[in-house]
């Protein structure tokens, strides 16, 4: 939506728009003469008389000329080494240098000096329209070349913006990103304004590039009364607007601009959260610069979108993933037990991680296992694993059964999935542990006076249709401990696994008696700043461990 009686600097109007004229030349009735004619055509003059004062103005000026007009012939060096040295200067090379001279009028001459960096050549006696139309011409040209490359460097930042953008994986990184590649984009102040993944309302804003975002709570209507101001209501769309700064200020009293706001509003689907971002009037002085602006507010809130849709799948997922995970831990006398479910950090995809107990005719059944992947399915998948195996458990299947049952249970429903599962029953009289492991990380055995051991022997993960192995008896550590985890807690993607397991051995072998404590020094060891979900299981047996059979 363009605001009423509103003007859009186009390439048609900047391009004659009076310019700052630096004159180059010895004589000072030429350099009066040229100044008049140029003044009465409403540009600002100013004059030297050395190819050197030329150079100098050039360097310490500011704002720097537009176009400087360099005699030939000039006391300290000629004008065609001024003008090469003005091109060579990546400060001053976009400068247009038009060429006079009464003396080197030659062709050989107008050779040179156009090799040499001019960008027109005339000769003297000069005709006054034609120098003003030389002028016109050189300026239209080097402006039209400056917008192109500006245009470009800027598209080249919104490209590098944009990916910045859509890597964020958090809000307030989102927030700043989108708030200083707009600053970055359109070179000066912006502000952009969201409603979070956690329904806040929250306006951002940056002093200008590479200057520190602050994130500011505004009202949650604020973006309702833009869109409406826009006129983009509910749909989906983009509008471009201009707010006096007053009208702004009243809207949003955390953002205090110096002057009249462009303000560019985007939403993607209709009744969905648009977002906003505004920058000064004076950042968007043309057409291409407004769809920059547009394009910004496009890419914010695409990717808050995608954000948004992330964080409600991840939380879908993660309660998902709670609500498979026993409720509570069998009561069994003679054996103590502790476990820790820790989900990845938030902006990892769902694992499916699992552990179980279950008291069954044979004894008490300790199970954990991993769907590999990561995502909803693997979630999913867990669940299904974890019910089947429960229901096999307690219809009294040894461990190699319940491995072979679930290994049939995969292939005809989850084909193609895998699933690493270590199962270890402490039997009913409580002198043994059965252990039957699909290609988990294998079980610690830590017994008294005796140093700590991983339980190696394993068959094939289940989801390859490989036949399992016998499970394997290891007498029961009373007194002792086991302890189950998932890869998560030991995988470490910068270091080998032999290392991380001998540091897992050790933490066992120094860590406390008591089995809680125990799990909250391998996680606190362990399971930092972990992109995989983490699952233990600790037992504790005492001397005297008989487990009942189930009523």
């Amino acid at each position: 939506m363009r605001g009423a009686g509103r003007e859009t600097v186009t390439a048609s109007t900047s391009d004659v728009q009076p310019a700052t004229v630096l004159v180059v030349d010895d004589n000072e009735t030429n350099r009066y003469v040229l100044a008049t004619w140029l003044r009465r055509a409403g540009h600002t003059v100013v004059g030297v008389g050395t190819g050197e004062e030329g150079l100098a103005y050039l360097r310490g000026s500011e704002p720097a000329p537009d176009i400087a007009i360099v005699d030939v012939r000039l006391p300290d060096m000629s004008g065609f080494d001024v003008s090469e040295r003005i091109k060579q200067d990546t400060a001053t090379g976009h400068l247009p240098v038009i060429q006079i001279s009464a003396a080197a009028i030659s062709p050989e001459d107008h050779i040179e000096g156009l090799s040499r960096g001019a960008d027109a050549y005339l000769d003297q006696p000069l005709d006054p329209g034609e120098l003003v139309a030389t002028v016109t011409a050189t300026l239209r040209y080097a402006r039209a070349r400056q917008r192109a490359e500006r245009l470009a460097r800027r598209l080249i930042t919104l490209n590098q913006v944009t990916l910045q953008v859509y890597s964020a994986t958090e809000f307030p990184s989102f927030a700043s990103r989108v708030t200083s590649g707009a600053a970055e984009v359109l070179s000066g102040p912006a502000s952009a304004v969201f409603l979070s993944p956690l329904a806040e309302a929250v306006q951002a804003t940056v002093d200008g590039p590479r200057g520190v975002v602050g994130l500011h709570p505004v009202r949650p209507a604020l973006l309702e009364e833009l869109s409406a101001l826009s006129g983009l209501g509910q749909a989906a769309g983009v509008r471009l607007l201009r707010v006096p700064a007053e009208r702004w200020r009243s809207l949003s009293p955390a953002h205090d601009p110096r002057g009249e706001v462009a303000l560019a509003l985007s939403r993607t689907k209709r009744g969905r959260p648009p977002v906003a971002v505004v920058v000064p009037v004076t950042a968007v002085p043309s057409a291409d610069d407004e769809r920059l602006l547009q394009q910004l507010a496009n890419t914010g809130a695409l990717a808050l979108e995608a954000l948004r849709t992330y964080s409600e799948e991840h939380a879908l997922g993660l309660a998902l993933q709670r609500s498979f995970l026993p409720k509570e831990l069998p009561s069994v006398p003679g054996v103590d037990l502790a476990v820790r479910y820790q989900p990845a950090s938030e902006h990892a995809e769902i694992g499916g991680d699992f552990y179980e107990a279950v008291e069954t005719a044979d004894g008490l059944l300790l199970a954990i296992g991993d769907v590999v992947g990561h995502s909803v399915t693997a979630a999913t998948v867990m669940g299904e694993v974890r019910h089947a195996l429960r229901a096999y458990a307690i219809e009294g299947h040894p461990p190699q059964r319940i491995l072979e049952a679930l290994e049939r249970l995969l292939g005809q429903s989850q084909p193609g999935i895998t699933v690493t599962l270590c199962l270890v029953l402490v039997d009913s009289g409580g002198r043994r542990l059965l252990v039957a492991n699909a290609g988990h990380i294998p079980p610690v055995v830590a017994e008294p006076r005796v140093a700590p051991r991983f339980h190696e022997p394993h068959g094939p993960l289940l989801g390859l249709g490989l036949p399992q192995p016998a499970p394997t008896t290891v007498p029961l550590p009373h007194g002792g401990r086991l302890v189950m985890v998932t890869d998560g807690l030991v995988e470490v993607r910068t270091a080998p696994l032999d290392v991380t397991l001998a540091a897992f051995r050790e933490t066992v072998a120094g860590g406390p008696e008591d089995i809680e404590e125990l799990c909250d020094l391998l996680l606190d060891r362990f399971g930092q700043n972990k992109d995989d979900d983490i699952a233990v299981i600790a037992a504790s047996f005492s001397r005297d461990t008989t487990v009942r059979q189930p009523r």
